[in-house]
Formats: structure tokens, sequence, C-alpha cells
């Protein structure tokens, strides 16, 4: 069951961190502050995908041996390690930090590649396909440094960074990072264990681990990605609440709209006449001007009475004030679509802040509070207004 398990999640965030990689390559290559990161994260992803034990006997049915197999993800997971450290140090802007470990990290890759080639102590326990690709002591110790040293530095580091950025989605990308490094921490310190005490039942629990972490650096990545889509569910909920409140509202005052109300509310979220946030954006800054300017229609005790019939028809409590608003504005676009004269405004409770959510609440309250004018269609008051 648990080794199920661990293949399972490990082909899953096999394909999660390569489908980041692939999905964030030209965005991250082009700004040099996300770069490093992208980088960071296809070393490590190149390395976690040669430990999953499928990639493994497919390259191996396909002619690798293991012994090169194993010393390549060991090596790429070094360089992983270290490049982890450098996408850390250049948050400190020293070239002289940055210079020593690019020294370290080719230190630590070529002993590793020395140390297989002459096969330096060969005293350790053979491991399997999962384990290094020599079982000397000291090309294991290197190997676990190496990855512990960029690690704990990576924690240590990102946290504190994350606690004093501005940039919403830096810190989440960072903060994700950290909590993918701690479990790298935690795999690493499991093989050191098993290295000196021979657990090898310890394994499978350590392959979770670290597929484990493999999510948490591909969600690192996508973390602008994510953001973007949640500004993009935003404009769309807002373009879509909104429509019918500001449909109606620039039909009654037409000079505050740039174009005319498409004829379904469809149209207008499927097929926008300009991108959907900057559409959102638009109608929430239409309706509030529309809404001040009926103030010049509404009578002084329209918010009063409209307030009595909420409470008549039983609205919730926390929903009085957006229903009385919209019956309110009700009667003043029908004055104002009837011909009434305008007169000194009479301002309405909340609408001198112009707040979207108090737009939202409105408009949810909008079409059971109001009712359709009679005469023309939407659109045919619309020219008729502004003519």
């Amino acid at each position: 069951m648990l080794n199920e398990l661990e293949e399972a999640v490990g082909l899953c965030s096999v394909l999660v961190l390569w489908t980041a990689l692939i999905w964030r390559a030209a965005p991250a290559l082009r700004r040099p502050a996300q770069r490093g990161l992208w980088l960071t994260v296809f070393a490590a992803t190149t390395a976690i995908t040669l430990f999953q034990p499928r990639v493994d006997q497919w390259l191996m049915s396909a002619g690798a041996g293991a012994h090169p197999v194993s010393l390549t993800r060991n090596v790429l997971g070094v360089l992983s390690a270290g490049l982890v450290l450098l996408f850390v140090v250049d948050t400190t802007r020293s070239r002289r930090l940055r210079g020593t470990v690019i020294v370290g990290l080719a230190a630590a890759m070529g002993s590793l590649l020395v140390l297989d080639r002459f096969g330096i102590d060969q005293s350790g326990s053979q491991m399997d396909l999962q384990g290094p690709a020599d079982p000397s002591t000291l090309y294991w110790l290197i190997l676990v440094a190496a990855h512990l040293l960029g690690d704990a530095v990576a924690v240590v580091v990102c946290w504190d960074y994350s606690r004093r950025a501005d940039d919403r989605d830096l810190v989440w990308s960072l903060r994700l990072f950290a909590a993918g490094s701690v479990l790298a921490i935690v795999f690493w310190c499991g093989y050191l264990f098993n290295l000196c005490f021979h657990t090898p039942g310890t394994l499978p629990y350590l392959s979770l681990v670290i597929s484990v972490h493999g999510l948490f650096r591909a969600a690192s990545l996508l973390v602008p990605t994510a953001s973007g889509l949640a500004r993009w569910v935003s404009s769309l909920r807002t373009t879509w609440r909104l429509w019918p409140l500001w449909r109606d509202l620039v039909v009654a005052v037409p000079q505050v709209t740039l174009t005319e109300p498409q004829r379904r509310r469809i149209q207008d979220v499927l097929w926008p006449r300009s991108p959907l946030a900057l559409q959102a954006h638009r109608q929430t800054i239409e309706t509030y001007d529309a809404m001040l300017e009926l103030q010049q229609y509404v009578r002084p005790d329209a918010y009063e009475q409209a307030l009595c019939r909420a409470r008549r028809a039983g609205t919730r409590e926390d929903r009085l004030a957006a229903a009385a608003l919209a019956g309110a504005l009700d009667q003043a676009r029908r004055a104002k679509l009837g011909g009434a004269q305008p007169s000194a405004p009479c301002p309405l409770p909340g609408m001198d802040r112009g707040s979207t959510v108090t737009l939202l609440a409105i408009a949810r309250l909008w079409p059971s509070v109001s009712r359709s004018a009679p005469g023309a269609g939407s659109a045919d008051r619309f020219e008729a207004a502004r003519h």
C-alpha cells in the first residue's frame, strides 16, 4: 500500500513539476527576478524524475546502466542544491558570496565525480538503484551535506525575506519554496540516518517526502499563474454580478459610459469589448458615476420608504441597507427615464465611498427590487437617451 502511494505521489509530483516548468518557462526566463527560481526548480525536477522507479526502469530498458543513472541523479541533485544557494544569495547582491557558492558547487560536483571514478573508500554498504552511484561514505557525506546546506540556508533566508517583501506573489513563492526546503531537509536527514544505521525500511517514506517536496517546488513556481487566475475569476465575478445594475443605470445615464451595453449579459462576459479586468473596472466606475448622477432624481423619502419595504419583505438584516439603496436608485432611475427634472442632489447613505463591496451588494438585490421600465428595450432607450 505504501509503495503504491509513494509511486502515485511521485508520478503526480513529476507531472506537476514539468507542467509548471513548461507553463512558466517563457515569462520566468524573460525576467531576471524569476529566472533563478525557474532554473533551480528545473534542476530539482530532473533529479526527482530520475529518482522515480518507473523512470529508472524505462531508462535501464533503453540501455542505460543503473550506475550512470544514479550518478547523474546525484550530480544534478548537488547542482540543484547549489542553484538553491545561488537563488538565495542573489538577494544579498554580494559578488563575493556568489563567487564562493559557485566555487563550492564546482568543488562538490567535482568531488562526486572523482570519488565515483576512482572508487575511494568502498567500505559502505551496497545500496539499490535509489541509493548513491558509489557506496563511498565520503561520497555520501558530500552529497548529503550539499543538500542540507543549500536547503537550510534557503529556509532561513526565504522565510526572513518573505516577511519583509511587499509583493504578495513573491511572499507566497518564497514561503512555498521554504516549505519545500524543509521537506528536503527531512529527506536528506533520513538518508543520512539510513547511511549510519542501515534502515532500508525508511526509504519508501523518504521517497514520499521528496515527492511532496516536488509539489511544493512546483507550487512556488506557479504562484504568479495562480494569482493571475484568481484576479481573472474576481473580474469575471464582478462583471457578471454587476452587469444587470450597470446596464439599467447606464441606460438611464448614458453619458457616463463609453460603449452601450450588449443585449445579453453572457455577451459582455464571454465577448467583452476590452480585457475582462478592464471591463470590470470600467463597469464599477460607470455604475458609481451613474449612481451619483441619479441622486438628483432621488425623492427625499425614497431611501426610508425602500427600507420599510425591505423590512416588510423579510430581507435579512445584513442586506437591508443594500436593499434600501437599490430601491431608492430604482425610483431615481424611473424618474430620470420618465422625464423628471433634476433637483438638488439627495445623497444616499454609503455612496460617498464608492466601495465595490457595496456595489456588488446592491447588484445582488437589484433584480428583485427593480422592475422593467415600460416602453422600449434597453438598447433603444440607451440610444434615445444619448440623442
